[in-house]
Formats: C-alpha cells, structure tokens, sequence
C-alpha cells in the first residue's frame, strides 16, 4: 500500500512503517523517546513493537495509562505530564502513542500542550483508530461524561499502521471500528457503503484495502477543510445523536456503556430516519441503511425517559452555534447536509421507530 499525505504528516502502512519509524527517529534524533499505552496494549502490542525499534543510545521510557473511555480525563493528561517531567523530558522528547483512539486522542493532547508542543508519533492498534483517529489531527480528552470537549487540531509527524495489531483486539472492537467505515461510505462513496455491507469478515488482505479506503475518503475531507469550519462536518454525520447516547450510557451506572462504534451505529439509524423527515433521503435507501446497520449492530434498549436525557444532552455537541443544535444528514447515500436543524418532535419520532 502506498503511503498517504495528509496536510502536515505522513500515514504509513504495515510492510514500511517499521523502516520509517526508524529513519524518523535517526534523522530527528530526539532526546529521549515516550512511549505512551494503555493496561492492554502494554501486554498485547508493546513487546513487538518495541522489538522493532532502533533507537540506538536514546532512552526510551514506557509510560502507561488505564485502559477506556472513562480514563479519557484531564486528570490521566496530568499524571502522564508529571511522569514525563520526573524523567526530564525536554521540548526535543518524543511521544510514540501506541494503542486505540482513547491513547492516540490523549497522547496527542499531551504532546501538543507539554512545553506548548513537542513531536508525537500515532500508531493506532484498533480499527476505530485506524480509520478515523489515524487522520485529521483532532486530540483531546472528554469533561465528565461529554465527549471530547477538551482539545485541539494538532497532526503528529507521521501515523504508523500496522494491520497485524487488529488480531490482538476483541470481535466487539473491531465491530465497533466498522461502524466508522460504514459511515465514510454514507457520507462520501455510495460503492464503498455497497462494498462494505456485503462484506462477511472483518479480517484478511481485503479488510485491510478497506482500511486504505476508509484513511483515503477522511483525508480528502479533512485536507480541503482541517479545522472544521465548513466541509469536515459530514465526518459527524451519526454523531450528534451518537456522542449523546454514548455520553448518557458512559454516565449512567445503570446502563451497560457503549463503545463508540455502537453508540455510532444508533446514531446513525436515527439520523438517516430523520433525514427522510427533512432533507429527502428516500425511503428505499433508508431501507438499505437499516438493514446495512442491523445486519452488524444489535438494537440497545433506549426508553422514553432516556430519550429526554440524550436530547438534552445535544446542547454540548461541538457542531452547535448560537444555541442551535446542528445536524449532519444526508439527503442521499454519498451527498451528505451539514448544518441541519431539527425538531424535537423529529428525533422522538426516529427514536419511536428505532424502538419498534
């Protein structure tokens, strides 16, 4: 696979990534290299990556966070700050973030506020951050339960990734990446959502293409619009309602949390529902987006009661101006609207026909 260019870094694929990292790392020549993981990737991925390493007579260190969302907290930026000022590392270190989209998101916002900004590497070991963390240069960690409301747009030197890190993850995670790609192919490519839906595995050399594909359709995007002021907004498509309900099962001691891909996928179902309520998706393709959905995502139990919960929650997201909450939706499969207002009515509506 060729190497991708995103606007200020490099996204490298399995066979070089190991040869790239190192000539980075001879070329650069940092003085001491961070390598920030989580509980599981410090068991599953460290020692291979670590194996491949060249780093010479530079001092590596391996720092190491607690795994999940619920760890995406500015009080783990503070301790993974500490720890890298107790080992004296200076505005030349380097961060290596080795591990999912909850490491690579604060390993990001680590490295771009310590000392106002030192270089950082991602290497995304799960599928979500492989096709969406992997590009785009959002970092940040989440306030309370409300998802990444703390953060800035800062792209690493280069994102390394290496498929083979996807044998180590759950069935679950990797589902939960998958609704990521099914959302590119909603927003951008209706032969890439076709693709995706019949495909039975997700595994092998053709998932990995799709990785390609998924990492080629977000930097397109992400290249003519990096800070989000128009363009990039149709990546949210699915997550106004997503983060929402991700936020509110993350929250609540009664619900059984969500990771991102499933809170997504409901997301999406709903917000496809209420595009054929107000931007004219046709019944027919919202059809083939139900049953795309279902065939991979199971239904959550989502009542009435916490339906008015999840709406209120809406006012955080990050799309909203001037008190308005604004929704992605789609008015076809491929041809995303960005900048939607909706009545309540509307989403109690969608969630009404979710539920049946």
């Amino acid at each position: 696979m060729k190497s991708i260019k995103t606007k200020n870094a490099i996204v490298h694929f399995n066979d070089n990534i190991y040869k790239e990292l190192n000539a980075y790392i001879k070329s650069s020549n940092p003085s001491k290299i961070f390598v920030l993981v989580d509980t599981n990737t410090h068991d599953a991925c460290l020692p291979k990556f670590l194996s491949q390493v060249e780093s010479g007579d530079i001092v590596v260190e391996v720092m190491e966070m607690p795994e999940g969302e619920d760890h995406k907290t500015i009080d783990i930026c503070t301790g993974v700050w500490e720890a890298m000022s107790e080992y004296y590392a200076d505005r030349k270190s380097l961060i290596i973030n080795l591990g999912g989209g909850v490491v690579t998101d604060l390993g990001g916002f680590v490295a771009s506020t310590y000392m106002r900004g030192i270089d950082y590497i991602n290497v995304p070991t799960s599928l979500l951050a492989m096709v969406d963390a992997s590009v785009g240069g959002k970092t940040g960690v989440d306030l309370g339960n409300l998802k990444n409301q703390i953060g800035i747009i800062s792209e690493g030197s280069m994102v390394l990734i290496d498929t083979s890190f996807l044998e180590t993850l759950p069935n679950n995670h990797m589902v939960s990446g998958y609704a990521e790609m099914l959302k590119h192919g909603l927003i951008q490519n209706k032969s890439y959502w076709n693709t995706l839906v019949n495909f039975e595995n997700l595994d092998g050399s053709a998932l990995d293409s799709m990785i390609y594909d998924s990492v080629v359709i977000k930097n397109s995007i992400v290249s003519e619009d990096p800070t989000e002021k128009g363009l990039r907004k149709v990546l949210n498509f699915g997550h106004t309602l997503g983060h929402a309900i991700e936020s509110y099962f993350l929250g609540n001691g009664d619900k059984v949390p969500l990771l991102h891909g499933e809170a997504i996928a409901i997301g999406m179902l709903l917000e496809a529902y209420v595009s054929t309520k107000t931007t004219g998706l046709s019944e027919e393709e919202f059809k083939e987006i139900e049953e795309g959905i279902l065939k991979t995502f199971s239904k959550v139990e989502i009542t009435e009661n916490d339906q008015k919960i999840i709406i209120n929650l809406l006012q955080y997201d990050k799309k909203n101006s001037h008190g308005k909450v604004k929704f992605v939706l789609l008015e076809a499969i491929g041809k995303p609207k960005i900048n939607c207002e909706v009545d309540n009515d509307i989403i109690l509506e969608a969630f009404k026909y979710y539920n049946s």
